[in-house]
């Protein structure tokens, strides 16, 4: 990055990238005299520009194009054939489950992310937006969201735009947003094919009515971006990409605990409403089920009335904010049966009773898939809930209730339609499980495939815990040193340094920041250390074997390494080494130094990074932060692609202290043996686990969390920290 700083910081701003093996150099200074000028070592000016000559005139294009009409074949259908089509609907790439995409990518990083992909007991990728924390307090944050509508935007650009920013909205509605709607910002990446006859003029009215229809909702659009070639030869043929825009919308999050999860809430007596915000007639084209037909259709659903839009946003905002809604999700790709389905996957029990007997149309088809922007909510006080829309002028529809079968039963007209949410979860997760088979092989995505339902998250806490920051006398206030001194030992490249250090102070730790060069240095020498945590990661680079690099860092630098051998020569010392810390203490040897073979660190066994909240089981262990968790099952994040424990040695002569919940893959996210995540040394002081404590010390950071618990503060994690903290104490009298 370049940056603009004053001469006098020149020096400070040297020793900061000095210590962060940051590359810094200084490139020029400012003038003042209005020129934008390039000068070589020999005089020779070849850049020497007033600056008006570049941002004086902004450049235009003109483009001239003729409006090209377009008409496409209607979808024509049999409502004999309804389990055909509800099939045929999931497996579409745009609807079926985006498991195999999500689970590769670090959903847990720096640890204030407080709403990712996956929901429930089995972890499905179902969530409408996305939230990140401001800060460990956990109330403020930042909500995302997308949306975008390609084969509507065929059949008419600007439904395509309006829908669009639809699908964002019903998304990101799910998160309680500072000022409502007016919270909400846009960012619009247009993918066009222009230069094409037709298509400029069909993105002048795309624009135009993305441009319309949010300011007719009072929300801005102050950014984007524009890819305007989606055109590709293929020898004498000329493919077009579908023009779309791709629609993201931010907000400020008023309390990120607040935020609704589409996982259908059983064993509660309540009721499931459908709330329409489209204002207009079903319709099927640009619809999922089009597509599945092969069909793209002739008419498409908007947005009749963007008041009544904006309306019922913040009327579900208002239910939101007084913990009325139980569950909800948007209406979007694959209609509402494909709404009612997900919001019943993630769960292993439960179903729903739907009767569609208020909804005037008469074409079950059209009901079921239809993509018209709306959202069904699952309430339990329904009064206060229909006393606030009706309040609002918004319209709805009791549409179902929970029940024990695990299947749809939908009631219209008469007629009753059963569906089997098991079977067609399956049908759902099978496109993810082909195209995972590209990236994991084929045995690693047979054996998610089908062991993703048979690993549900279990819970089982401590008798003595709480959930209260009470019961460990601690506090988030705290400002006053307790002396009890741990350190963060970071090389380049980690990424789990910030939560690691606030697990730490909140458990009662002054917590020292140590990268590698002020060891290599002697700028700090760790004999004033009692705990050091090696932080999660990828030191030096994303490669695999990082963690090499980083010992190198220790035992080819005579100070850093006369360092660690007098910290770990004291008696009063723990370390603990997270994920590619982990890693570093293997290689070390830390863990078992008076074994001959040491352990090894290997590929996942999936040959890929993995990415999940699992369960863990914490054994009988006699180790300093894990021994009074014994028994504990609890949930945690994995994010590696190198956890593989290989023990030279029967599995008797290690100290096992922690073990994933189910030994199969993916709940064994890397193959160890015996579902070995973590280990400590003989003496109970020194462990090194894979998954990430740290990024699940909060309810609201974990991937899942009963919700008979929803009132607690803190989760058991940390009372690992609060046991190495007093541990301390106790040794250091």
């Amino acid at each position: 990055m370049g940056i603009v700083i004053r001469e006098e910081d020149i020096e400070h701003i040297r020793q900061i990238a000095d210590r962060e093996r940051a590359p810094f150099y200084v490139v020029g200074e400012t003038t003042g005299d209005h020129r934008f000028v390039f000068e070589q070592t020999d005089g020779v000016k070849p850049i020497d520009l007033a600056m008006e000559d570049m941002f004086g005139k902004a450049p235009r294009t003109v483009m001239t194009d003729r409006t090209v009409e377009e008409t496409y074949e209607d979808v024509t259908y049999d409502q004999t054939q309804l389990d055909e089509y509800v099939e045929r609907v999931l497996q579409l790439e745009a609807v079926a489950c985006k498991d195999w995409l999500t689970n590769k990518v670090d959903r847990s990083v720096t640890g204030k992310i407080a709403r990712q992909q996956c929901q429930g007991e089995i972890q499905l990728p179902l969530s409408d937006c996305g939230v990140v924390a401001l800060d460990y307090r956990g109330r403020a944050g930042i909500a995302t969201s997308i949306g975008h509508a390609p084969q509507a935007a065929l059949v008419d650009p600007a439904a395509g735009s309006i829908l669009s920013i639809a699908e964002a909205l019903t998304n990101i509605v799910w998160a309680p947003l500072s000022e409502g709607l007016d919270s909400v910002s846009l960012s619009a990446n247009w993918m066009w094919p222009c230069k094409n006859e037709g298509e400029d003029a069909r993105l002048y009215r795309a624009v135009e009515a993305c441009s319309d229809f949010a300011c007719s909702l009072g929300i801005n659009i102050p950014t984007g971006k524009d890819s305007l070639s989606m055109t590709q030869k293929y020898g004498k043929d000329k493919v077009y990409s579908p023009g779309t825009v791709i629609i993201s919308a931010g907000a400020e999050v008023s309390d990120i605990r607040k935020v609704v999860s589409p996982v259908l809430r059983t064993g509660i007596d309540s009721t499931v409403y459908y709330i329409d915000f489209s204002f207009d007639k079903l319709k099927l084209g640009g619809s999922a089920f089009a597509q599945s037909l092969d069909k793209i259709g002739k008419e498409v659903p908007t947005v009749q009335d963007s008041e009544y839009f904006a309306n019922a946003f913040n009327a579900v905002q208002e239910l939101i904010n007084k913990e009325l809604i139980l569950a909800g999700h948007d209406i979007s790709a694959g209609g509402m049966i494909t709404t009612m389905l997900e919001m019943n996957f993630a769960n292993t029990e439960g179903g729903l009773e739907v009767s569609l007997d208020e909804i005037p149309k008469k074409d079950l088809v059209k009901i079921l898939f239809s993509e018209n922007p709306g959202i069904l909510i699952q309430v339990e006080k329904t009064d206060e809930v229909e006393k606030i829309l009706k309040k609002a002028g918004v319209a709805f529809i009791r549409l179902a209730r929970p029940c024990d079968e695990r299947h749809l039963l939908i009631h219209k007209d008469g007629a009753d339609y059963q569906f089997f949410i098991d079977h067609l979860r399956d049908v759902w997760f099978e496109s993810s499980y082909l195209l995972d088979c590209k990236q994991s092989g084929e045995k690693a995505a047979k054996d998610r495939f089908l062991n993703y339902k048979e690993q549900p998250l279990q819970f089982h806490f401590p008798d003595s815990f709480t959930g209260t920051l009470a019961q460990y006398g601690i506090s988030a206030d705290r400002r006053t040193r307790s002396g009890v001194k741990a350190a963060i030992i970071r090389e380049k490249g980690v990424n789990g340094d910030r939560e690691m250090a606030y697990s730490l102070y909140l458990a009662g730790f002054d917590v020292k920041d140590v990268h590698m060069t002020d060891l290599i240095s002697g700028r700090e020498t760790l004999d004033d250390i009692n705990m050091i945590v090696y932080c999660g990661g990828f030191s030096n680079s994303d490669v695999l074997g990082s963690a090499k690099g980083w010992a190198g860092g220790f035992l080819w630098n005579e100070k850093a390494k006369a360092a660690l051998d007098r910290f770990y020569n004291r008696p009063d010392t723990l370390s603990l080494g997270i994920c590619n810390g982990c890693q570093l203490m293997v290689e070390l040897g830390l863990l078992t130094p008076d074994h001959e073979q040491k352990p090894k660190m290997r590929h996942n066994d999936s040959h890929k990074f993995e990415s999940q909240f699992i369960g863990l089981t914490i054994p009988e262990n006699n180790s300093v932060m894990f021994g009074s968790l014994s028994g504990s099952k609890l949930g945690i994040w994995v994010a590696h692609g190198e956890g593989k424990f290989e023990l030279p040695y029967d599995k008797e002569r290690y100290n096992i202290v922690a073990q994933y919940t189910y030994d199969a893959y993916p709940a064994n996210p890397n193959g160890s043996p015996y579902g070995i995540a973590g280990i400590t040394s003989a003496d109970g002081r020194h462990l090194a686990m894979m998954p990430h404590l740290e990024r699940a010390i909060f309810p609201w950071q974990c991937g899942h969390y009963p919700a008979d618990r929803k009132t607690d503060e803190i989760t058991p994690w940390i009372e690992a920290f609060v046991n190495a903290r007093k541990w301390v104490e106790h040794h250091t009298k």
